[in-house]
């Protein structure tokens, strides 16, 4: 039996022989640091409370694999060293061991340049067009670029009253000024005129799009706290996705980090810290979880360079025709395509485009720019990849020229050169901000159709709920002219002159004494300089209101005085 040694018995090691050691290379952390992860920063190792060891430092014992405890083979010590992890977690690797390079290369983003939005809403009211709602406040979360200005989402201060930003750690709130919004690409540009507010921030920099699979920390502050937040997660998906808010198709990352109420316009962070998407809506059904989905920096840079170009906001341009695939052989050869020809089939066309006067209904769109569009409509995007060809169409700008080639019905090649627009619906799908029109004589009040004013009279599921009439429009109709609107009876204010027209409701207004009603202001002149007997309107549903001219203007007064309106007819009609 060997001989015990005297003294006193030490304590044990972690890293001792009698410690279970990790076969495995990713790095080990000592049981004596300890890391405290507080707001997703990086905190210094609490004081040891044990008692300091005295004399020269033990060696330390490391196994090799399959190895005998009792070996006698002694090793240096390892010494934790702190890499900083993309969430701002340390992570202690081993000297003397091996370190993953793409652990060492994932830096911490610059989450003090994420700030928190604070906007005061007021929304129109489309039912009463003639008053807005009452104002309401929200909170979402921003971060700092280049040239003393913030990016946020344009649904956070969608009809804003006042904007404020807070930076991080501060309990300032700094006035903003908004300086552009992006309805169709949901983002918005605001900047601070206090020079206090960029007093130590630093300005996000923006990374390439990420592959599928690249791991992305989106933070922000979303409900649940007030402190900043971090979740992360990875890239599951990199397609043309449809924008809620803008109503509109533009290229958008699905990721599987948790976006809740809040973190719209915070930043997604790649592994190296830079800025490679905005979060600004999710999934929310029954039954999927943890879907999120960011705008990617092709469509933030658009808005940017959009913005320095002209000095404002212009949109993205459109390619102003509807296609049907042509993956059915038979309808690819009653079209006289060869069998290495590919393309789509043109549908419609709208008639305000430019591209009207170039192109027809059926002939077959073969590439975009010198790039092949397939039977599916796709175009190479990467490597194992491919796309919608109107991706391509959203990388232009308003007044760009872009090459097509199509194929007419004779077997005709064509190349033309077209120049793109954005694209005006006939129901728009948002107003930019702007109050909503209106008109009103003897009771009848008059507005535009829009989603907004469907959203407001038939709530969300308003494609269910609206008139039929009214949904065919929205979806199909094409514009005849650029000043073309939809004209409805909003509603009847009782008054004894318009008995028995009570119960007319959004209702088109297709004539008014036999003249087609092209948009509102033109009804407005119309009925102010009528001159006959009678004011005669033809509504949709073979509908039709006579009322007496004179009569019908000096009632209009009384009427506007019993529910408070301030004016017949809104601004814009006056210019």
């Amino acid at each position: 039996m060997a001989g015990r040694k005297r003294g006193r018995k030490p304590k044990s090691d972690p890293l001792s022989p009698a410690a279970d050691i990790p076969t495995s290379t990713s790095p080990h952390i000592d049981d004596d640091v300890v890391f405290s992860v507080s707001n997703v920063e990086l905190i210094d190792p609490p004081p040891s409370t044990s008692r300091p060891r005295r004399g020269r430092p033990r060696k330390i014992l490391k196994l090799p694999e399959n190895s005998n405890p009792e070996n006698g083979k002694t090793l240096k010590k390892a010494t934790p060293r702190v890499i900083n992890k993309p969430n701002g977690v340390g992570v202690a690797s081993l000297e003397g061991t091996t370190v993953n390079n793409a652990d060492v290369a994932r830096v911490v983003p610059a989450m003090d340049a994420v700030v928190k939005v604070f906007c005061v809403h007021t929304e129109p009211n489309y039912s009463l067009p003639w008053q807005r709602k009452r104002q309401y406040s929200s909170s979402s979360s921003g971060f700092v670029i280049k040239g003393r200005r913030v990016l946020t989402n344009a649904h956070s201060v969608e009809h804003y009253t006042q904007v404020k930003l807070k930076k991080r750690g501060s309990d300032t709130k700094y006035v903003a000024t908004v300086l552009a919004i992006g309805t169709e690409c949901d983002i918005a540009l605001l900047t601070v005129d206090d020079d206090e507010f960029w007093e130590g921030v630093s300005a996000v920099e923006f990374g390439d799009l990420p592959a599928l699979q690249d791991a992305v920390t989106v933070v922000g502050y979303p409900i649940g706290g007030d402190t900043i937040s971090v979740t992360s997660g990875v890239v599951s998906r990199i397609e043309i996705l449809s924008y809620v808010h803008g109503s509109t198709e533009l290229l958008g990352l699905q990721i599987d980090a948790a976006i809740n109420s809040g973190n719209s316009g915070g930043p997604a962070f790649n592994d190296k810290g830079n800025c490679v998407g905005i979060a600004f809506q999710s999934l929310k059904h029954e039954d999927v979880e943890n879907i999120g989905y960011v705008i990617p920096t092709p469509v933030i840079m658009h808005f940017i360079q959009d913005y320095e170009k002209n000095g404002a906001y212009t949109g993205f341009p459109i390619l102003g025709i509807e296609w049907q695939k042509m993956e059915n052989p038979d309808l690819r050869l009653s079209m006289g395509m060869k069998p290495d020809q590919k393309g789509v089939r043109i549908r419609r066309i709208d008639p305000t485009a430019p591209e009207s006067m170039l192109l027809m209904p059926s002939d077959v769109l073969l590439s975009f720019d010198g790039v092949d569009i397939a039977n599916d409509g796709t175009v190479p995007f990467r490597h194992g990849e491919r796309i919608g060809f109107s991706y391509l169409v959203s990388q232009k700008y308003s007044g760009d020229s872009a090459a097509v080639k199509v194929l007419r019905r004779n077997s005709e090649i064509l190349n033309f050169k077209i120049k793109l627009a954005t694209q005006m619906r006939l129901v728009p799908a948002h107003n930019k901000g702007r109050p909503p029109s209106y008109y009103i004589i003897a009771g009848f009040v008059f507005t535009t159709v829009s989603v907004p004013y469907l959203h407001s009279e038939y709530g969300k599921d308003y494609e269910y709920e609206a008139p039929v009439k009214l949904l065919d429009k929205l979806l199909h109709e094409f514009r005849q002219s650029p000043d073309e609107q939809i004209v409805v009876v909003s509603q009847v204010l009782v008054a004894d002159i318009n008995i028995g027209y009570e119960e007319i409701v959004n209702t088109q207004v297709l004539a008014f004494n036999s003249k087609p009603v092209k948009n509102l202001k033109s009804l407005a002149r119309m009925v102010e300089n009528c001159n006959d007997e009678f004011l005669k309107l033809d509504l949709e549903y073979q509908q039709v209101v006579v009322l007496q001219t004179e009569t019908a203007k000096s009632a209009t007064s009384d009427i506007l005085t019993t529910h408070c309106i301030p004016s017949a007819m809104s601004e814009d009609l006056r210019m």
